[in-house]
């Protein structure tokens, strides 16, 4: 049904728990696939030792990069990007599938729902770690969590079609190691028409929190901002609260989203529209050459 990307940077303790929740919880027989960088914490062996389909550099090539690469290899119609440290809660699949056949075309950009310790659309402490993850304790309560369908997604997992992802050549790996790629990849999709940025409430995942990106020392956050900035004249947070009418804040460590009414229609011109324009501007013209 499916073919779920799955990028991983020596991360396998997180990587276990990830690929036993989509053997245990998927109704269907989906197609997955690893782009391992480096492996050289057991990762690689790991892999082979159970024939899974993989990709693999010896380097950490980013995520863009390796999301790319894996996405060469898939064989189904729907491409699904997700992290090493998430778990899928049973039936994340059958929501997909139900919302495609409502669509009934290809134009759209799906999300989960991420249940988080800290921060995340639902907050739910079942471990901050993999040691101290507790699944029994998620799948009694996951399913009594309310939420909603929500508007102006750029969160994963997320599902695209194959034919919207190679046209619009994937994830821009000018980004990597990957932050701001999302919303580039949404800006992309938004070029070609496309208008429906769903997250689906029953498509819940456990998120550990970004392991693999808190671990790279390197990593500037505010980079893909400037890339982003500097590539479409606009800032990150002004596509999400314009153009997706996703703007989100948080609340008592959660995050809150505004409920999904349809497809998106171009921005309205208002007061308040034009003033933050005029300071993208600014910005960009500061940050591109100055």
């Amino acid at each position: 049904m499916f073919s779920v990307i799955i990028p991983t940077f020596n991360n396998i303790d997180y990587l276990k728990i990830c690929l036993k929740s989509l053997k245990k919880n998927s109704k269907f027989d989906n197609e997955i696939i690893l782009h391992v960088n480096e492996g050289i914490d057991g990762t690689l062996d790991f892999v082979k030792k159970n024939k899974i389909n993989y990709s693999h550099s010896h380097q950490n090539i980013g995520l863009c990069s390796s999301v790319n690469i894996a996405a060469e290899k898939i064989s189904t119609d729907y491409i699904i990007y997700g992290h090493d440290d998430m778990y899928f809660c049973p039936d994340w699949d059958v929501a997909f599938e139900e919302e495609i056949n409502k669509i009934g075309h290809n134009f759209f950009y799906l999300s989960g729902t991420m249940i988080q310790p800290l921060n995340g659309h639902i907050q739910l402490n079942c471990g901050k770690t993999h040691s101290d993850f507790d699944e029994k304790k998620l799948l009694s309560e996951y399913k009594s969590l309310n939420y909603h369908d929500f508007q102006g997604t750029h969160w994963s997992p997320h599902l695209i079609h194959k034919d919207v992802w190679n046209s619009v050549g994937g994830l821009s790996e000018e980004f990597n190691p990957g932050i701001g790629s999302d919303p580039d990849l949404n800006m992309k999709l938004w070029k070609k028409n496309v208008r429906i940025f769903k997250g689906l409430s029953n498509s819940r995942v456990y998120h550990f929190g970004s392991i693999s990106l808190r671990k790279k020392k390197s990593l500037k956050r505010n980079r893909g901002s400037k890339i982003f900035l500097k590539k479409w004249g606009i800032s990150v947070s002004f596509f999400l609260k314009y153009y997706l009418n996703g703007s989100e804040y948080e609340f008592n460590k959660c995050i809150i989203t505004k409920k999904y009414t349809g497809p998106l229609k171009n921005p309205k011109i208002s007061f308040f529209y034009l003033i933050e324009l005029l300071f993208c501007k600014l910005n960009y013209i500061y940050n591109k050459y100055f």
